[in-house]
């Protein structure tokens, strides 16, 4: 596993720009995906679909606008914003284990929300008001039996290989419970663990993006920490910072964010493993920059993906999952091998 170097200096007119850059490109493919689908509309027709009052029932602007209002513009926001907390907490992992490889599901989190959510479809009904809560408290209970099992070791080696101790544990009682479902559970399981954004509706924002929104500027003030982390952890802590907590304090922000998300969208794979990596090959490791970049990164990936899987196979839809494994899985194997 290969370090991430210190950060290198980057022009800060260039690192605004391409902030300014990144947040253009954003609200041009959120319209251009709120356009698209079976039911195409105009771009020109966005701002007087969402500005102007209801049009005549029955005519083609009403039928436009109920579903941008009611279907795509929800669907929009929520890709942007599940796609920015998948690159954020993929940064911070990255750099709270000074690997360009590392992710959520390196502690266990994701596959603890993932084991809760499998739960709540079996022995829950499969609601969101009981996925949410199970898929939180998975991610809980991994998190904290992580660093039970990790304390014995000094630094960020035990919190590891609790991780991949987890991830076998959550991994073995997902396929058991895979095997003793039903076909209506079965199928449920299928489409849930291939991940989806159909589910995002104004109610579920008003719920979620709250909360996220909180947590993920919580993450962003840890920006200088992460930077001496670069330098290692003993540095890092004679520089002031006190790492144990910091460090705490990260991994359960993280499992707060990945909990109910995962709940909410499924599997959705390679956002938060190779957006924060092609960031950086760009801006450098200055989290000050790169964190933000990765969120505007991040939400350009997923509404672009969530875009093409309505494109694809319309009047149908394609998994979301499928779709970021399928362009993310070739373009890091072509980032590792340019970068040998």
């Amino acid at each position: 596993m290969t370090a991430i170097s210190q950060p290198r200096t980057t022009l800060p007119q260039f690192s605004n720009w391409l902030l300014w850059a990144l947040g253009g490109l954003l609200i041009l493919l959120m319209m251009i995906s709120a356009s698209s689908g079976a039911v195409a509309i105009p771009l020109s027709e966005l701002p007087q679909l969402i500005f102007s009052p209801r049009f005549e029932i029955g005519s083609e602007q009403q039928l436009w606008q109920s579903v941008l209002l009611d279907m795509r513009l929800p669907r929009v926001v929520f890709g942007a914003l599940a796609g920015a907390v998948l690159a954020l907490t993929g940064a911070a992992m990255q750099a709270l284990f000074r690997n360009p490889l590392a992710e959520p599901g390196l502690l266990g989190i994701t596959s603890g929300a993932s084991l809760g959510a499998v739960t709540a479809i079996l022995f829950g009904g499969g609601s969101l008001m009981v996925l949410a809560p199970a898929a939180f408290l998975g991610s809980l209970i991994a998190t904290a039996l992580a660093y039970h099992l990790g304390k014995h070791y000094q630094g960020i080696a035990g919190l590891l290989l609790a991780g991949i101790a987890i991830n076998a544990i959550c991994f073995s009682l997902i396929g058991l419970m895979t095997y003793m479902a039903d076909d209506n559970q079965l199928r449920s399981l299928t489409f849930w663990s291939m991940g989806s954004l159909a589910g995002g509706t104004w109610s579920l924002l008003s719920v979620l993006s709250p909360a996220l929104l909180v947590i993920s500027a919580l993450i962003l003030r840890h920006w200088r920490a992460m930077n001496a982390l670069l330098l290692g952890e003993r540095e890092a802590q004679h520089l002031g910072f006190p790492m144990k907590a910091i460090r705490r304090k990260l991994v359960l922000l993280t499992a707060l964010l990945i909990g109910p998300l995962v709940a909410a969208t499924g599997g959705i794979g390679f956002v938060g493993l190779v957006v924060p990596h092609l960031v950086r090959m760009v801006l450098g490791a200055d989290h000050r920059r790169l964190l933000p970049a990765s969120m505007l990164a991040g939400a350009i990936a997923l509404v672009a993906a969530d875009c093409l899987a309505r494109l694809v196979a319309q009047p149908a839809e394609l998994p979301i999952g499928i779709v970021t494994s399928l362009i993310g899985g070739p373009f890091f194997l072509w980032l590792l091998i340019s970068r040998k």
